[in-house]
């Protein structure tokens, strides 16, 4: 279970108290904040503390008081114009701090994102939980044969089973030794910051993630992607069904021109412009690379 039971009456409680504020408040998100949305097998994400919203976007890019425009449209055409253009700083406006448990191999790729403020569970002053990310059987696969680090066909029957067994097996006789390597009544033991260092990498650790609206875009344009570790594509998902209820505007502008949209080159430009008039372009004659080649058909044919 991801939340105790005193966990869980502790957010409860939380959320039974309200206050009054008169700072902007997003109500998309306030049905969002403290609630603890599962991931995987033992993690979650949940929002701890959120600032602006989406007429705080507008508001920076205008240097207004109160509130955006009279009219939504307005808003949005502006929200739209900024993310089209790669204006960012008043995105920059918005904030949002999460709570996020997660096995330490996810912690480790995430932590690339380097536009966060991070403050994560000490193994150091505290005895970690016997908790490990042991993936369901359909995302246990093979290594791919095209893509490097991607995966392949999912294992199969014995060998499916066999790889399961060693995943709970090493995991389980890692904690074991941990435990018996610290500090206990009758033993002297290894001081907490030495015993962890046998933990294997799908131990789950916890953390408080802050960062603003762009860079938490930029997270959710990689990490959300289909292309994206799985493992760490569900944390992105689970954050961005948050993301699209707080800044709803903002997020379907993000949708738009981030998610769904895609980058030309010069080249790239060129050569669509030659189809136009009709021209049969092949690689050769395009000046691109054969992987750019392949890419640019992959999305135009």
């Amino acid at each position: 279970m991801p939340l105790s039971p005193d966990q869980i009456a502790e957010i409860e409680a939380a959320r039974s108290t309200p206050r009054p504020t008169l700072r902007a408040v997003s109500e998309g998100m306030e049905a969002h904040l403290y609630r603890a949305q599962e991931v995987l097998d033992h993690g979650f994400i949940r929002v701890i503390d959120y600032m602006g919203d989406d007429a705080a976007i507008v508001q920076a890019a205008r240097v207004s008081y109160g509130a955006g425009t009279k009219h939504v449209s307005n808003d949005e055409g502006l929200i739209r114009y900024l993310m089209r253009h790669w204006h960012s700083t008043p995105f920059e406006m918005c904030e949002i701090k999460l709570h996020v448990k997660l096995p330490v191999f996810v912690a480790r790729q995430w932590i690339r994102h380097r536009t966060a403020n991070v403050n994560e569970y000490s193994a150091r002053y505290s005895i970690l939980d016997r908790e490990f990310y042991i993936p369901a059987p359909e995302q246990l696969a093979a290594q791919s044969t095209v893509n490097n680090q991607g995966r392949g066909a999912v294992l199969q029957g014995a060998e499916a089973a066999r790889v399961l067994e060693v995943l709970k097996r090493d995991a389980g006789q890692a904690f074991d030794s941990y435990e018996q390597m610290l500090s206990q009544e009758g033993q002297q033991g290894l001081a907490r910051e030495l015993a962890r260092m046998n933990l294997p990498m799908n131990t789950y650790t916890q953390w408080y993630w802050k960062t603003d609206l762009h860079n938490l875009f930029h997270f959710l344009r990689l990490r959300a992607d289909a292309h994206a570790q799985y493992e760490i594509r569900v944390y992105a998902e689970a954050i961005a069904a948050c993301v699209k209820d707080w800044v709803p505007l903002a997020f379907a502008a993000f949708e738009d021109y981030r998610m769904g949209g895609v980058t030309l080159s010069a080249k790239a430009i060129a050569v669509l412009k030659r189809r136009l008039a009709g021209e049969v372009v092949t690689q050769e004659d395009s000046g691109m690379s054969k992987g750019e080649w392949r890419e640019f058909e992959g999305i135009w044919g």
